[in-house]
């Protein structure tokens, strides 16, 4: 038996390291919804500590080892470095202590039914997509969602039904703690390449992720996808993609106002249903395609699902149109590799706006020095680019890698070290007409509700 099911099974008090984290915030809710006494800490006041402490959840900001006190179990994030005195506590106490993913591999077998969602891209607008129209379908699922899903205010979703939705993230080989009865690939890309050093350990990961599985639905357009499916033997596979080869596929596309696509979709060559979707870009064809695949493969009939993707607005921090002041419209984005990058900015070009404003925080040294000029090729997209500092996260920068080096690489691109300075250039330069986009995984949104707040006085939740 794997050793974090064996505890969860007894304790009743558990404590999180980390508490705020995408990954962290939605196994507390769970967790939370099924009667475990949770208290948690944090270094860094964010919106999903705010939800926690609604539910009524005790939340300490700074680690400090006293903030283990009573603990029965303790869970920390993988961003938390091996030092950090609360962990080291934590590690010393003789309390079992483990990382978030062993808890979430311990949550997924509580359910007969685990999709396990993955990908370089795209991971939680799939899932948050595929879950709405699950429960707006009658299925009733438990989820784990990178972002929150705004139909229910939370990351973290607990339903009657077995199936259990869950975002795999193949960052240090997080998605292998799972026990998946449906592995899906959206793509693979090159990112995470600090710990997997090669393509090739990447995609042998992605491999061992697709055979835990019994049913694989994969991206059959991705080159890099094929590379990991090829081999594998004794599974239902089933394809999605935008070439007819695949079992589900779009014919017939066109998008309103640019941006928000229209198709037909089609399984084996039966017209299933036409798609309109509420959400921009054509890399959300693709994101659509895998959900109604999942939907389906969980129960729900393929015209209900097609039908329902139209309800689906988007997940928080996912193309989130956060507000609007004298004629500028504030949005703002998770998008932090430049694939993303790339599909996101374009999506926002062919919007009906005047001009599109990238406020960019580039999210580790790491990711940065490796993709530095794909970044620099990506962010002009825009019309104009201002960028904060690197958020260093987890990493220490032994890159010797900072936010000048890649400016320089942007003609008329700005960069600030503080958040003031960013919102204040935004506010003296941004016209009526313009998109301003806040683009990041880390706190860059603080940005946009600072410019909302000054414009509007009022807070954005």
């Amino acid at each position: 038996m794997f050793e974090a099911d064996k505890y969860l099974d007894k304790v009743k008090k558990i404590h999180f390291i980390g508490i705020g984290g995408s990954g962290m915030c939605p196994l507390a809710e769970i967790l939370h919804s099924k009667g475990y006494e949770l208290t948690g800490s944090d270094n860094n006041e964010t919106d999903t500590l705010k939800r926690i402490r609604n539910l009524g959840i005790p939340v300490t900001m700074g680690q400090k080892a006293e903030n283990i006190n009573g603990a029965e179990m303790i869970i920390y994030t993988a961003a938390i470095l091996p030092d950090n005195p609360e962990l080291v506590a934590a590690k010393n106490s003789g309390i079992p202590t483990f990382e978030r993913s062993k808890l979430l591999g311990a949550v997924s077998r509580k359910f007969g039914n685990c999709i396990g969602i993955s990908g370089t891209h795209g991971k939680t607008t799939t899932t948050s997509m595929a879950v709405q129209v699950m429960i707006n379908a009658g299925i009733d699922p438990s989820a784990v969602i990178g972002g929150k899903l705004p139909m229910t205010g939370t990351n973290g979703i607990t339903g009657k039904s077995d199936v259990f939705v869950c975002e795999a993230c193949e960052f240090s080989n997080t998605f292998l703690e799972l026990s998946p009865s449906c592995s899906v690939i959206l793509n693979v890309d090159a990112d995470h390449l600090e710990f997997f050093k090669t393509m090739e350990n990447l995609e042998k990961s992605f491999t061992e992720f697709a055979d835990m599985a019994k049913t694989v639905i994969y991206n059959g357009d991705d080159e890099n996808t094929l590379t990991v499916v090829k081999g594998l033997k004794n599974k239902d596979f089933v394809t999605f993609g935008l070439e007819k080869t695949n079992d589900w596929y779009p014919d017939n596309i066109s998008y309103d106002n640019g941006a928000y696509p229209e198709f037909d979709v089609y399984y084996k060559g039966d017209l299933k249903g036409r798609a309109v979707l509420s959400v921009p870009g054509k890399h959300n064809i693709y994101n659509a395609l895998a959900a109604v695949a999942v939907c389906v493969y969980a129960g729900v009939k393929a015209e209900d699902a097609i039908e329902l993707l139209h309800d689906f607005r988007g997940a928080a921090r996912r193309f989130d149109f956060l507000g609007k002041y004298d004629g500028v419209t504030v949005a703002d984005d998770y998008a932090h590799h430049p694939a993303e990058l790339k599909v996101t900015l374009e999506a926002a070009k062919k919007m009906d706006f005047k001009r599109v404003i990238a406020v960019f925080q580039p999210f580790t040294y790491s990711r940065t020095y490796m993709h530095l000029d794909e970044f620099a090729e990506v962010l002009p997209i825009a019309d104009k680019v201002v960028m904060t500092e690197i958020m260093g996260s987890r990493e220490v920068n032994t890159y010797n890698i900072y936010t000048k080096d890649l400016a320089e690489k942007i003609p008329g691109s700005v960069w600030f070290n503080t958040f003031r300075e960013v919102a204040d250039w935004v506010e003296e330069n941004a016209e009526a007409g313009d998109l301003v986009i806040t683009l990041g995984c880390g706190d860059v949104y603080k940005i946009a509700q600072m410019i909302l707040k000054d414009k509007n006085g009022t807070e954005i939740k």
